[in-house]
């Protein structure tokens, strides 16, 4: 009797480059875990929680989990919200344009101009020390400032400029523009700077060499060159002026109404479906922004 054995062919073995790259993958699936939990818990869910609410049913002073679309229909039937929205946008779009009108310049001056590193950045921990104060303080500073009475309505009489204290520097729209481009305006100052520092100096030789003038290198080189860091200043911007309420209600004096305030003023009053409407639109408007500036440049492949 002949016993056939049958050679079975060996299995493949596996290539060390292929083993760290399972490695690889498990340790980066391990980095990514803390950071996808952390956003899963405390944005997506928070976030579901919020247009869940939004559809619950709101009393006087109580909220039912019975769903309905009453509160949505109040809130974009209604002038005072929708007029919010418009305030909103306004405030947002004034406020992003002072910044980049602002910064840009003082970015500009620090990136290019000055050469030394340790200046660059004691220039740019001049920009920050505001923040070394309480937010509330910084907003409440600007009133003696801005008043009536205040110091430069003391200037303006004692140069002549004006015969009378201007009124509207407080309690009105332009003192929310001025204290938020103040407060915001080192979000757009630091990415700019960041980027323009980044641009080697022989290319602006080389265009000088080339007899360019500032201004056409300005145009051609560095404005190009800077447009990433504009972006990021501008999502910056953008994220805290289109949530902000605190500084509106303190410079306006209830005047002018975001939908911050609306979202505080509903939360106050215990009407959660509004405030989660509120807060659903507020979010949807800020990432259509977001959106928006991402597809001017590709941060990504500029960075």
């Amino acid at each position: 009797m002949t016993t056939v054995i049958e050679d079975f062919p060996d299995e493949p073995a596996v290539s060390p480059a292929a083993t760290r790259e399972a490695k690889d993958r498990r340790r980066a699936f391990l980095l990514l875990t803390p950071g996808v939990l952390w956003m899963v818990l405390f944005m997506l869910m928070p976030l579901v929680m919020v247009i869940y609410v939004s559809f619950w049913t709101q009393s006087t002073f109580a909220v039912e989990p019975t769903l309905t679309t009453a509160s949505w229909e109040r809130f974009l039937s209604s002038p005072t919200y929708l007029t919010a929205i418009g305030t909103t946008l306004k405030t947002w779009i004034i406020v992003l344009l002072a910044t980049i009108v602002v910064g840009y310049p003082v970015a500009l001056f620090i990136g290019l101009f000055v050469k030394n590193r340790t200046l660059q950045t004691a220039l740019l921990v001049a920009c920050v020390i505001p923040f070394w104060t309480s937010f509330l303080i910084r907003v409440i500073a600007w009133r003696p400032m801005l008043g009536t009475e205040g110091a430069i309505n003391i200037i303006l009489l004692k140069l002549g400029i004006v015969s009378e204290p201007l009124s509207f520097l407080l309690f009105s729209e332009f003192s929310v523009y001025v204290g938020m481009t103040q407060i915001y305006c080192v979000f757009m100052v630091g990415p700019i700077t960041f980027m323009i520092a980044r641009i080697d100096d022989s290319i602006i030789e080389a265009a000088r060499d080339l007899g360019a003038s500032f201004g056409t290198i300005f145009r051609r080189i560095v404005l190009p060159l800077s447009l990433p860091g504009v972006i990021v200043g501008t999502i910056f911007v953008s994220v805290m002026v289109l949530g902000e309420f605190a500084t509106a209600a303190s410079l306006s004096g209830r005047k002018v109404n975001l939908l911050g305030n609306i979202i505080v003023s509903q939360v106050g009053s215990l009407k959660w479906a509004f405030a989660a409407v509120a807060g659903v639109v507020l979010t949807v408007i800020i990432t259509a922004v977001i959106t928006l500036a991402l597809r001017v440049v590709d941060i990504r492949k500029e960075m």
